[in-house]
């Protein structure tokens, strides 16, 4: 099935994403610009403004790359509603340690301009609608919390 989607290029020096191989889930993003705010994230902006249809999200993951980079997506995924029609950015934040790997996170350890940073995917949600009850049906795991699978009683 596929999905025409509008896209927009903000700038000219953006690059409309595509699919590294055959089967691929995610749209590769390039960034074209690079900022950083004062408590050392760092934003990666793309130049481009997608149109997602109402009952479909897009959901930006980090590539693979990123455990190279000893970064970390800010919030671990981004949501892209369809209601959006701004620039597509993915704020990153260095992993963090000592001073001087700090310092050396700063320097070299970072994506370029031109670097592919995250991939893009857009997928259909159901419109939930909440029903409130006073009880919920049992289950075999019942109220088990993290790790509780494997926990033995």
């Amino acid at each position: 099935m596929n999905l025409k989607i509008k896209i927009k290029k903000l700038d000219e020096r953006a690059v409309v994403p595509s699919y590294a191989k055959k089967g691929d889930a995610g749209l590769d993003l390039t960034a074209i610009n690079i900022s950083k705010d004062n408590v050392g994230n760092i934003t990666y902006h793309t130049g481009l403004a997608i149109e997602i249809p109402e009952g479909y999200v897009g959901l930006l993951f980090p590539r693979s790359s990123v455990s190279k980079k000893q970064q970390f997506l800010t919030n671990s995924v981004g949501v892209i509603d369809s209601g959006y029609r701004g620039e597509i950015m993915a704020k990153f934040k260095p992993v963090m340690g000592s001073y001087e790997t700090i310092l050396e996170l700063f320097e070299s350890n970072e994506y370029e301009i031109g670097d592919r940073v995250v991939q893009l995917l857009i997928i259909p949600y159901p419109q939930i609608e909440l029903e409130e009850v006073e009880e919920l049906s049992d289950t075999e795991r019942g109220y088990g919390g993290f790790g509780s699978t494997n926990h033995k009683n």
